[in-house]
């Protein structure tokens, strides 16, 4: 306990106190600063030399936890070495006073809202990516992961699982979902996402293992929670600045995403952060932060593409703050090191991660070069005129570029609220964006507030920090314009977490509490208690809207299910996952099982993988492997005349999941399950004899499209989907008949009759009417078609075409599961 409370200290405090220390830069005005202000700072720098040295270790393939340790307390004993008592203030810095209660009360809302964290470490989406990244990093070293089990797959068996995507240049296959085969043969596999959430993950893992690499996004949370808090403070006021802070850690979004691992709550952090730092630099001359407001944005390139958008902005107010203001130096300190971080971040997009850049890869290769050109003519002559302008000793460009700016952002923001349409390419969730936010997240009065603080702003506090605005107007164009994300909610509300929401917040209070305006005069009086009322309104909106998913832990209990599936195999044991397109989500436990248990795993390509080559490979990798065993719950055809499957266990587990919704926000819980069976391979020759599969037991490597096992009258049955196959084994050339025991699963009167159609190998047996109860259907099975089957080594196909029916349409039940009908026995005899 004590090694671990010292390594948090050396990592996430030490080097940014002693580098904010330095009697270096002004040191008095950095001294100067709110006491609760610099141990922010202190935090923001350790935690940026600790990512950036984790994620330099990684890419040289060199990461450990205690390298990452010795190399922190190097620089922390050199440090005071070299400067000794240089390092105290002597009497300059500014005294503790009240105030430090606000960020306290901040972290402590924080800690209650954000905690406990889920327990996504399954594939499937983002999130689990995520987490294994940085587990992997953790464990193996190296942003790019060396997999051997990968590089063990002979060429010949490439197909089954790594089938090569031709005409992809950044990788040739994928190995889980979200995780991509950049060299087949070599065995290198590289995450989807930019690697600087996965490297405070790592940092997490190391500190306490699994559950810290869970809780890293709960305290990257937390972190966006003060960054939001200090920014705004020297932006709007320190009322205003704690008002948005906390109606943001009441907000669903934060609360959502503070548990479930993404990258958009590490930009939060940074971009307001940077966006601090750089106000620091530009507004206030302060030469240590110019390298700080640059180190801090361009790390974000690591995190997210979007980071570009801020770094440009502040690299344009630069340009414009020096251009409109006479006398005022050129930012070099901040413009030199940014230029450099942002090469390092786009060589770094460009080519370790050009799967992950390449839709902005294609975005601007489509821009039309004619409209370019133009474009930057026209910034060009728009730059002389300001400054010949300023050599004017003119203010005209000063006072109508806020309100330009401001009037053009109102006007889109009304237009995109109350008229905006789809049509054409223009999706209804792309064209209703801005709506779906402010009447699903956002709450209209708060958007009317928001849009006066704009006018506000732009009148009396745009030149003070012209970065904060322009960024906040930028990401909303960007994102607001196209959200390029999938339309469901809680999903969507990533694009609006980072810049969009802490915006419109701060923004909205600043104009609520009339900021910086003398409250004693009797007309102003009006206006912050008025705001406040609509702020505690605000505040119990966001209440409400989160409360459910306050109790709820995402995919509580997996955890302890992953290992006891992992039990089941040891390290010279090979498992392989049904396929990706069998219907069930079985595969998504490959990921954990592989990378963070660290169990040989391979994920079937194909729902139909070739049974002779299958069978070919496992002859392979018997001689590999102790022992070779296949998990999944029904759908995968991968059986042979040689091949004998041997049912060890079977489990059907089932994990809290909050539900999705499309058009309104979600507030129920309901129960994903994994249904599946281990089977353990072998070569052998298969038992000759009538073929008698009995439905919803030991039957997953003979079932194909057909839904989860289920008991209904003492029997273990599956319903059918609308076309459903079965593999037969064993077939002899004496069989005669099929005999299908089914029931029609007590249809509601208006559905259509329960009707099957069945084909052996491809050819009609015959079809029936299913009526209710369970009974044997006979299909005659003629000699030519039993005869042909028995000369093939791959199993012969019996495919059930039913007529379906939906109990979400017929009953309005939670359940949109087409149905066919309930299927407990298949004889061929």
């Amino acid at each position: 306990m004590l090694g671990t409370i010292g390594a948090i200290v050396l990592l996430g405090y030490l080097p940014g106190a002693l580098l904010y220390r330095l009697p270096h830069w002004q040191r008095d005005r950095r001294a100067a600063l709110a006491a609760e202000e610099r141990v922010f700072w202190h935090v923001v720098l350790s935690l940026s030399w600790s990512l950036t040295l984790a994620l330099a270790l990684a890419a040289l393939d060199l990461y450990r936890f205690d390298r990452l340790l010795t190399i922190t307390g190097g620089l922390v004993f050199g440090l005071v070495v070299i400067w000794r008592g240089g390092l105290r203030y002597r009497g300059t810095s500014a005294r503790a006073t009240w105030t430090l209660i606000l960020p306290l009360v901040l972290v402590g809302l924080a800690c209650w809202k954000f905690f406990p964290v889920s327990e996504y470490i399954i594939g499937g989406r983002d999130p689990g990516v995520y987490l294994n990244e940085g587990i992997q990093i953790a464990q193996r070293g190296s942003l790019v992961i060396a997999d051997p089990v990968v590089e063990s797959v002979p060429a010949f068996a490439h197909e089954l699982f790594f089938p090569r995507y031709y005409g992809q240049d950044d990788y040739e296959s994928v190995r889980f979902m979200g995780l991509f085969v950049q060299d087949t043969s070599a065995g290198t596999v590289i995450g989807q996402f930019p690697h600087l959430f996965p490297a405070s993950i790592a940092i997490g893992y190391g500190l306490t293992g699994l559950s810290g690499a869970r809780e890293t996004v709960a305290w990257w949370g937390l972190l966006g929670i003060l960054a939001v808090y200090f920014a705004a403070t020297r932006f709007v006021g320190r009322g205003a600045a704690f008002a948005a802070a906390a109606l943001l850690t009441l907000h669903i979004i934060q609360i959502w995403f503070s548990r479930y691992p993404n990258t958009d709550i590490v930009m939060q952090a940074g971009v307001f952060a940077g966006l601090l730092a750089f106000a620091r630099a530009h507004q206030d001359d302060d030469g240590f932060f110019g390298p700080v407001a640059a180190w801090v944005l361009g790390l974000q390139l690591f995190s997210r593409v979007d980071a570009l958008l801020a770094i440009l902005v502040c690299g344009s107010v630069v340009v414009l703050r020096w251009a409109v203001s006479p006398g005022l130096r050129f930012q070099w300190r901040f413009l030199g090191p940014m230029l450099i971080m942002t090469s390092i971040g786009l060589w770094y997009l460009t080519g370790l991660m050009q799967a992950y850049f390449w839709r902005a890869a294609i975005f601007l290769r489509n821009l039309p070069a004619a409209e370019l050109w133009a474009a930057a003519a026209g910034g060009v002559v728009l730059l002389a005129v300001a400054v010949w302008l300023r050599t004017k000793r003119t203010t005209t460009l000063q006072e109508w570029f806020p309100v330009g700016f401001v009037v053009t952002l109102v006007g889109l923001a009304l237009y995109a609220y109350f008229f905006r349409e789809p049509g054409g390419k223009l999706t209804d969730y792309d064209a209703y964006a801005l709506r779906n936010y402010v009447d699903l997240y956002l709450w209209w009065p708060m958007f009317a507030l928001a849009l006066v603080g704009l006018g506000l702003y732009a009148r009396r506090d745009f030149w003070r920090d012209p970065a904060f605005i322009l960024t906040f107007g930028a990401f909303s164009l960007f994102l607001l314009y196209k959200l390029k994300i999938v339309p469901e909610h809680l999903w969507l509300s990533r694009r609006f977490l980072a810049v969009i929401l802490p915006g419109s917040l701060i923004l909205a209070c600043a104009s609520a509490l009339g900021t910086r305006l003398p409250v004693w005069r009797s007309w102003t009086i009006v206006r912050p208690i008025g705001g406040i009322v609509i702020l505690l309104l605000a505040a119990q909106q966001y209440m409400t809207a989160s409360a459910p998913i306050l109790p709820h832990v995402e995919y509580r209990n997996i955890i302890p299910y992953m290992e006891t599936l992992a039990e089941h195999f040891g390290p010279r044991d090979l498992a392989i996952l049904e396929a990706r397109d069998t219907g069930s989500d079985v595969h998504v436990l490959g990921l954990p099982l592989a990378y963070i248990y660290a169990r040989p795993v391979l994920v079937l390509a194909s729902a139909r993988p070739d049974p002779l080559l299958f069978r070919e490979f496992l002859s392979d990798a018997l001689t590999r492997y102790d022992r070779v065993f296949y998990v999944g719950t029904g759908g995968t055809t991968l059986l042979s005349r040689q091949l004998v499957a041997t049912p060890v266990a079977s489990d059907r587990v089932q994990v809290d999941e909050f539900e999705v919704t499309t058009d309104h926000l979600p507030t129920e819980i309901h129960r994903k399950e994994f249904d599946y069976g281990i089977y353990a391979l072998t070569l052998g020759t298969q038992p000759d004899g009538p073929f008698i599969l009995d439905v919803g037991d030991r039957d997953d490597l003979h079932v194909l499209r057909l839904h989860a096992k289920e008991p209904t009258e003492g029997r273990m049955i599956r319903w059918t989907q609308d076309a459903s196959e079965i593999a037969v084994t064993g077939v002899t050339g004496t069989e005669r008949e099929v005999v299908l025991t089914m029931n029609d699963g007590g249809r509601p009167a208006a559905a259509p009759q329960a009707r099957v159609e069945v084909y052996f190998n491809g050819t009609h047996l015959g079809g029936t009417d299913v009526e209710p109860g369970f009974q044997d259907y006979r299909f005659v099975l003629p000699a030519a078609l039993a005869d042909a089957a028995s000369r093939n080594d791959a199993p012969a196909t019996l495919r059930v075409v039913s007529t379906v029916w939906s109990p979400l349409v017929f009953l309005k039940a939670p359940d949109a599961r087409e149905l066919g009908v309930m299927l407990d026995r298949v004889t061929v005899r």
